[in-house]
């Protein structure tokens, strides 16, 4: 596994979610679909001694439950972001009252964890090659004078993609989110 750190500017996502009364972490998932569907590397996962090959992506977010513990919940992903977002609530609130896992097993997923109310500056996690999936976690955003940053860790196997791979991904986030709503 490899993990590439990268700041992101947010400022233009953070007005969007306000005016569009939209979740920034959904929106984060979003421009995270967004960027690795056009990357076909996104679409192949690691298992054992082969790379299996997904006609779809899914974006993982880890859900509080009514019962104050997590739940890992799927979102597939739309590239209509209003379409994007209504399966996103829609699941998120079914997975928080229902207390269980919602898996995609027949999407490629990528993983988040969006730990919004500690400041880190980044997040890296061994896996033992039961989890060979992308991963991007973020932490709380920092306000600056003029902009609004927000540090990720995007770990990624090796065997899945390469460090340009990578780095595009993380650019392509940038991208997407300096051009949301055009």
């Amino acid at each position: 596994m490899v993990t590439f750190f990268k700041t992101l500017n947010v400022s233009r996502l953070i007005r969007y979610s306000r005016r569009h009364g939209m979740k920034f972490n959904m929106l984060m998932c979003w421009c995270s679909g967004m960027a690795a569907s056009g990357i076909k590397e996104f679409y192949m996962l690691p298992e054992g001694d082969k790379l299996m090959q997904f006609d779809s992506i899914a974006v993982n977010t880890i859900v509080m439950n009514r019962n104050g513990e997590v739940n890992s919940c799927d979102i597939p992903f739309s590239p209509d972001l209003q379409e994007f977002n209504d399966i996103y609530l829609k699941l998120t609130r079914h997975t928080s009252e229902n207390c269980i896992n919602h898996d995609l097993t027949e999407s490629m997923v990528i993983g988040t964890s969006a730990l919004v109310e500690y400041d880190i500056d980044g997040a890296v996690g061994m896996y033992s090659g039961i989890f060979n999936n992308p991963f991007m976690i973020w932490g709380k955003y920092k306000r600056r004078l003029l902009k609004t940053t927000l540090t990720v860790s995007f770990q990624f196997h090796h065997t899945q993609m390469d460090g340009a791979h990578a780095a595009l991904f993380l650019n392509r986030i940038q991208d997407t989110i300096d051009h949301i709503g055009h």
